[in-house]
Parts: C-alpha cells; structure tokens; sequence
C-alpha cells in the first residue's frame, strides 16, 4: 500500500500546505517584478513601515490569521488579496493532485499553468500589462506538456497558437486599442498548451464574461467607452474553464446542433 493511501489526511494537508507556499513566492512575483526588484534574493517588507518580516511573518495564511490582518510592527491593516491568493494556491494544489491522481505529470504541468495564470491575473489588474516572461513560461510549459498531456496532439497545439491569437491581432490592426500586445501573445502560448479546440473555448468564454464585465462598468459610469480594463483575467478565467470543462462544452454544443 502506498504512502497517499495510508495517510491521505496528511498528505492532503501536506499538498495544501507546498501549494500555499508556492502561491505564496508568487505573490512576490505580481509585486516585484512590475516595480523591477529582484524577486530571488532580498528580504521580505512590510510596504507600509518598511520593516523587514521575520520567517514568523510569513507563514501562509496562519501568518496573516494569527496577527489579526496587520503588520506586526506598525499595526497597519494588511490587505487579505496575498492571503487569498495562497488559500487559492492550496486548493488548486489539491485539485490537481485529485483531479490528474494517475498521471502525476500533467498534475504538475496543469497546476504550473494555474501559477502562471495568476501572475499574469493579477499582475494585469495592478498593472495593466502582462509581462513578457509570462507568455514565454507557457510556451516552455506547453512544450513539456507534449509528453505530461499527449492527448493533445502537437498539430492541435500548432493550429492554437493561431486560431485565436492572429483574429486578435487582425482585429487590433483595424481597431487600434481593441486588445493589448501581452493578450494577443498569451492567447497564442496558452493555444500551445490547451489545442485549437479548448483555446476557441477559452476564447469565447473570456469574450462573454470581459463583455459582461465592460457593460456592468459602463452601466455603473466607472468606465466610458474610450476607457480599458484588464483583459488578462479574463482570459485566465477562459482558459482554466476550458481546460476543465471545455470537453463537455463542446460535446453540449454539438448536441446543441443536432436538435
């Protein structure tokens, strides 16, 4: 009997722990990197006093719970998004090694996209620009993915790096501004990792929920229709749709067709 079946329990907390800490590091990341710091070396700040965190200030999660929400030092209110994104980090470590339990591989490979997909969501939100970086690791991620996912053929994932990315481009050519530069190459890394037929998926999903999102902007009068909004958590909000229940979507749809 394996170790998984003999203590699930703790190797569950054990999962959801090494995934809060990786989300954690990302969190570094979406801060660091937009403000150009080095992301590997250096010590972690309050953003508020300045005070360098002790390894007592940086558990996940607990860290945040046991001081209430506020630095340790200046008492000032913390944020909960890192803490959020952490919990998130501990789930989508579970799910994984749930969802893909017989082919650890692609657990990784999947839970490696659901860690770029959240640099590039929240990076674009604070921002408004997704980083070069981002779209390169899908494509190296893609690439392992040949042999992690290979039910995904590799023509699949050559036709997706174009079905979406370049109708995108063609459209900004014509109508300056309608998608940014960073949407267009992570649409086009995110085909080579998903295939053609989860990327059109993804695509329409990340269109309806972003238009639903522009309207209820216009309608509130928080955005005029010359104003942009971050596209790329939308995006990633299509992606991890499709990469999850695109197959069921498709085969709802072409049922659809057939009544």
């Amino acid at each position: 009997m394996d170790v998984y079946n003999s203590y699930p329990a703790f190797i569950a907390v054990l999962i959801f722990f090494l995934g809060t800490c990786v989300f954690s590091f990302l969190n570094v990341i979406i801060y660091r990197v937009p403000r150009k710091m080095d992301f590997i070396r250096g010590h972690s700040i309050c953003p508020a006093c300045g005070h360098q965190l002790g390894a007592l200030d940086l558990i996940p999660i607990f860290s945040y719970l046991f001081l209430g929400g506020k630095c340790r030092y200046c008492k000032v209110k913390i944020g909960a998004r890192d803490t959020f994104i952490e919990f998130f980090g501990g789930g989508a470590a579970l799910f994984c090694a749930w969802y893909y339990k017989e082919k650890p591989g692609a657990a990784l490979t999947v839970f490696l996209f659901f860690c770029i997909l959240t640099v590039v969501t929240f990076m674009d939100i604070d921002t408004m620009e997704i980083e070069d970086g981002c779209w390169i690791a899908v494509y190296v991620l893609a690439a392992a993915a040949c042999f992690t996912m290979p039910e995904i053929s590799f023509v699949s994932r050559l036709i997706g790096i174009v079905c979406v990315s370049v109708p995108m481009l063609l459209l900004t050519l014509a109508v300056p501004g309608a998608f940014g530069g960073g949407d267009i190459k992570l649409m086009g890394a995110c085909g080579a990792f998903l295939g053609w037929k989860i990327t059109l998926v993804s695509a329409f999903i990340a269109i309806l929920f972003g238009g639903m999102w522009g309207i209820g902007l216009l309608l509130g009068k928080k955005k005029s229709r010359k104003d942009h909004f971050a596209f790329g958590p939308f995006l990633c909000i299509g992606m991890v749709i499709g990469l999850l229940w695109g197959g069921q979507i498709i085969s709802w749809y072409m049922g659809f067709l057939e009544i």
